[in-house]
């Protein structure tokens, strides 16, 4: 069986992916609401209570506020960086049981070997993720706002990338958002823009490479047809053939991918 993920939510509203590999299934980041995550996980292979653990990226309530009540509810390990944990906002409330991992620091949940690694971004000890079952790896970073060459370096080999695209900058500097927010979103510890991700997968690109999801799209300062406008110029290129594009949805999920 093939490493399996599919994102159950991406954007601003709340995250969610589950990956799943033949005898482990963990859901990366839990930023919907319990009973909105159980009624998400029920149209997928894979119902809540079949879950082995949580991974959470950052303390940010998008990535976590239903953790804890999924993680209480059928009795889950939440992995996290210390950093995290000490900032994980009151109304996520205790897990079930925690698991600390220092950035860097690769552990294993069942058949799945985790390395994380730091990410710029304006939470405590924020990190990325490359997930492998035996020699399949699955990239994930979403929140970040400049590809550092740490980044690079972790994310360079995978079979699958799950990469922010927060926002088309254009939108964002003509956009309703305040300036104090708008820099703090194209700073190093804010958000990469469609431009910045498409030049972070430049970089990235290998043979094996199978498929790509755009997630934490704006909902004000970015749109799917800006993410696909941007990816097509980049795509183009005979040496991008046979790789998926799909771009993460707020509102549903989006159908899986399995990695070979």
């Amino acid at each position: 069986m093939p490493l399996f993920f599919q994102v159950l939510a991406s954007g601003s509203r709340g995250n969610a992916i589950l990956v799943c590999s033949p005898r482990t299934r963990i859901l990366v980041d839990a930023g919907l609401s319990a009973k909105e995550l159980v009624r998400r996980m029920d149209r997928t292979p894979v119902c809540a209570r079949q879950l082995d653990a949580l991974l959470v990226s950052h303390e940010h309530r998008d990535h976590v506020n239903g953790a804890g009540v999924l993680s209480r509810r059928f009795h889950l390990p939440v992995y996290l960086t210390p950093g995290t944990f000490d900032h994980l906002p009151s109304q996520v409330g205790l897990p079930a049981q925690t698991e600390l991992f220092e950035p860097g620091a690769p552990f294993s949940i069942g058949d799945l070997r985790i390395c994380s690694f730091t990410i710029p971004h304006d939470a405590h000890e924020p990190v990325g993720f490359v997930i492998e079952h035996e020699s399949t790896r699955l990239g994930v970073c979403t929140d970040l706002g400049v590809a550092t060459q740490l980044v690079k370096t972790r994310l360079r080999g995978c079979h699958g990338l799950i990469v922010e695209a927060n926002h088309d900058l254009e939108r964002l500097l003509n956009g309703p958002y305040p300036w104090h927010l708008k820099q703090r979103i194209r700073s190093r510890h804010g958000h990469l823009s469609n431009a910045d991700t498409c030049e972070l997968l430049e970089s990235l690109h290998h043979s094996e490479m199978q498929c790509v999801v755009f997630a934490h799209l704006s909902e004000t300062n970015n749109h799917p047809d800006l993410v696909i406008e941007s990816a097509t110029r980049l795509f183009r290129s005979p040496e991008w053939d046979g790789v998926q594009i799909k771009v993460g949805k707020q509102d549903d999920i989006t159908c899986g991918t399995e990695l070979s």
